[in-house]
């Protein structure tokens, strides 16, 4: 229940705060190539809901029509001017405020996952992140905007490998682990090191 108001609090303030921040960015995305200015994505929530995400459109219209969903690359060429910028900063993610303050997401806790995502083994084959142990445990709580993984796993960690932090956060939530990921995640966006394939912090 602290939680919970604890991330109505903290999204309201923001969608109030960053409202000027995220009418320049929408103005520079109409400018840079007409497209829409959001992008949303469907993503898994508390127990296992599937929701609708918000972001603003960090790279070209129908980035995925040609390749299906796939995890941005190192200099990946569907990634917009603005968008690099965006992405850097995890300004990008600011619409997903509305998402914390309706409930679908929690300002901290493990990476929202898209429905059906899956990872490739040391085999090379393909596993379904539903089939991976902890899958179930990790949506017994809402997906945060930041978290662990967001700030401590390697950019470039296979899917499976976040699960570890994914699942440390579960082990370690509290009020306390909370207010240090969120003060990191702001250190991170001030240095525009989101995208870093290396450590962020």
């Amino acid at each position: 229940m602290i939680k919970r108001l604890f991330d109505i609090a903290v999204s309201a303030a923001g969608l109030i705060v960053f409202a000027p921040i995220a009418a320049v960015i929408a103005l520079a995305i109409k400018i840079e190539d007409g497209g829409p200015v959001f992008f949303t994505q469907e993503r898994v929530g508390k127990d296992c809901r599937v929701f609708r995400a918000f972001k603003f459109r960090s790279m070209i219209v129908d980035a995925e029509r040609h390749t299906g969903a796939v995890q941005a690359t190192v200099d990946d060429p569907r990634v917009t001017r603005v968008g690099r910028i965006l992405r850097a900063t995890a300004f990008d993610e600011l619409p997903q405020l509305w998402n914390i303050f309706r409930g679908d997401m929690s300002v901290v806790g493990p990476r929202p996952l898209r429905p059906g995502e899956s990872d490739t083994t040391a085999d090379g084959v393909m596993l379904p992140l539903s089939a991976i142990p902890g899958y179930e445990r990790r949506h017994r709580v809402r997906p945060g905007l930041t978290g662990v993984a967001q700030v401590y796993a390697p950019r470039d960690l296979p899917r499976n490998g976040k699960f570890r932090y994914d699942l440390l956060y579960l082990k370690r939530a509290g009020l306390c682990v909370d207010l240090v990921l969120i003060i990191m995640s702001f250190w991170i966006t001030a240095r525009g090191r989101w995208e870093h394939r290396g450590r962020k912090v």
